[in-house]
């Protein structure tokens, strides 16, 4: 693993960056995205990225979230894991996507519609070794909360089966 890697693990490990990222990362990676027309996320030059828009559980509007993903499949599907850095709540998307399951991400400069299922039992353990191996900061964060992380599966929709 390079060593570019293995210092940002350390670093995005610690209560620091816990406490700073939620603030800093997404409005960046909002920013440049914006700015660049979809074709670069900050974060996802260390991680892949999508941006999640989903629409708010209270409010219906759309809230665009980026993200770190893990894709499965070739991309046909994508692991979301809610942990926000390793705080205490649940962070707003993972409430979002509970509430309006049908969502959009931004992936590769395309806008795929897709649908959220938050993952139980077995099917989340799976996901959740697999998650581990890809970024083990996670093991990190899972350890600083009581709360079990929301793991969410997307897959793709067919819009044409919808019409």
């Amino acid at each position: 693993m390079p060593l570019g890697v293995r210092l940002v693990q350390k670093v995005s490990s610690t209560r620091a960056f816990a406490k700073v990222a939620p603030h800093v990362v997404p409005a960046m990676d909002r920013a440049v995205h914006r700015l660049t027309r979809g074709k670069v996320l900050l974060s996802a030059q260390m991680l892949p990225g999508v941006v999640l828009t989903a629409r708010g559980a209270r409010s219906g509007l759309p809230r665009r979230t980026p993200l770190a993903c893990m894709p499965e499949d070739g991309a046909a599907t994508w692991l979301l894991v809610g942990s926000n850095f390793g705080r205490t709540g649940h962070p707003a998307w993972t409430g979002n996507l509970l509430a309006h399951p049908d969502a959009e991400v931004s992936w590769k400069r395309r806008d795929i519609p897709v649908r959220a299922r938050l993952l139980a039992g077995t099917e989340r353990e799976e996901a959740w070794r697999a998650l581990l191996d890809f970024w083990p900061p996670y093991a990190t964060y899972q350890a600083r909360v009581e709360r079990e992380i929301r793991v969410f599966r997307l897959t793709r929709r067919n819009e044409d089966a919808a019409a």
